[in-house]
């Protein structure tokens, strides 16, 4: 870097946004991760001796994991590149391995090779990097906002140690806030703001465990707080109120292609499941007030129906299917009503998952049997050669019998004649 980029990168910084700006720069700055980077975890023993292994940081957004890297960067006599699978390709990733190829080869140099939301690359992708993390061409550390069970190629996750990164507390993110409040440097420190701890605390619960959340909303509270305009020392002041005008919307933490989209329509299945109407509504809140498609929710609930109330309250599956069709009918935020009252009967109605298990068993017996006949009684009869083979003989029709016990007769194949699925 010459001098012209030094000053480039030094005005690029000073107007970058207050979250990139406070951003940590070392591990003592490091809030809220004690159990990956604290002295007892194995992060902070490989850093000091310089003998990264292949790495998986996995956390939801605005937990630090970019911000790991870059102190691993300041810390690392490696070569640290960084890479975003956003924007970048698997042409990309073998370019940069070449030239780690290459400067291994020639100057015994090693390669970081960070890759932020490795889960934009497939798994078909990821296997360029797999070949390179073998030979030990770079050590490879890859962030991901997803489970990487579901997310990361197995051959590759198989080499690397997953290092989870935990949503930060509610006092993790007051520390943040207050650093930036008094930082004169990187911070909002020379602007002499007033802000009392109540308020600090609100920005911090709000922030649902994102410091970047946390520092995008107090710096914009910071722009809008009233200043004074004849020269008087009033400071200003970031009241609760300013909070909320600084929040266009309520950040909820779901993402509808994401591992929390599974966790909470899990969470809403059991809560139904087990008769708890108020948690069902809840966790049906989380999803409706965030976006999620009102017909994927209402998908879930028929199928919920018969899944797990079934023959105990045949009408349930009435109430879902009608929910369904009026929320095809009206659309969001109308049909908010009808589910939450479908959501409510499903979680108040009594439980039976006799039909699953039956279905269940049915579908056991049909793979682990061959294709059972149809018994010839039964079989269908349109020609005078089926009847001659004996199509239909000797089939009981039963609304002929006064008596039902007279019209016994079996329906199963042979093997299957004594199964009872339907308990």
């Amino acid at each position: 870097m010459d001098l012209f980029e030094a000053s480039l990168a030094k005005n690029l910084k000073v107007g970058s946004p207050l979250a990139d700006r406070m951003r940590p720069q070392t591990l003592e700055e490091y809030e809220g991760q004690i159990a990956a980077v604290g002295d007892q975890g194995f992060l902070k023993a490989a850093l000091n001796k310089d003998q990264l292994p292949s790495m998986i940081f996995w956390g939801p957004p605005g937990v630090g994991k970019t911000t790991l890297g870059q102190i691993i960067a300041n810390m690392t006599k490696s070569r640290y590149m960084p890479f975003s699978a956003v924007s970048g390709t698997v042409k990309d990733v073998r370019d940069l391995i070449k030239d780690a190829e290459t400067r291994r080869k020639f100057y015994a140099e090693k390669t970081i090779l960070f890759v932020d939301e490795i889960h934009r690359f497939n798994k078909a992708q990821q296997d360029a990097f797999l070949p390179a993390v073998e030979r030990g061409i770079i050590t490879l550390i890859g962030a991901t906002t997803e489970n990487p069970s579901f997310e990361v190629n197995a051959a590759l996750l198989s080499r690397c140690r997953v290092v989870i990164l935990q949503k930060l507390d509610v006092p993790a993110i007051e520390k943040i806030l207050r650093r930036a409040l008094t930082n004169k440097e990187r911070g909002l420190g020379k602007e002499g703001l007033e802000i009392d701890d109540e308020t600090i605390t609100a920005l911090a619960m709000i922030a649902n465990g994102d410091a970047r959340s946390a520092l995008n909303t107090l710096e914009i509270a910071a722009h809008i707080a009233p200043h004074s305009t004849d020269g008087s020392p009033t400071r200003p002041n970031i009241t609760q109120d300013l909070l909320k005008q600084a929040l266009q919307r309520t950040h909820l933490l779901y993402d509808r292609n994401g591992e929390e989209h599974y966790n909470i329509i899990s969470a809403l299945h059991k809560s139904m499941r087990g008769h708890d109407a108020n948690a069902a509504l809840y966790w049906l809140g989380r999803m409706l007030e965030a976006g999620e498609e009102p017909l994927y929710v209402a998908r879930r609930l028929v199928r919920f129906a018969s899944e797990d109330i079934g023959l105990a309250d045949p009408q349930a599956l009435v109430q879902a299917v009608t929910a369904y069709q009026a929320c095809h009918m009206i659309g969001m935020p109308e049909c908010n009503v009808i589910l939450a009252q479908c959501v409510a009967y499903l979680a108040k109605a009594p439980k039976s998952n006799a039909l699953y298990e039956a279905y269940g068993a049915v579908q056991q017996d049909i793979r682990d049997l061959p294709n059972e006949p149809v018994p010839l009684h039964i079989r269908n009869a349109p020609t005078k050669l089926m009847k001659n083979l004996g199509y239909g003989k000797g089939y009981k029709y039963t609304p002929a019998f006064e008596n039902p016990e007279d019209a016994e007769q079996d329906y199963l194949p042979d093997r299957l004649k004594d199964r009872k699925y339907l308990k």
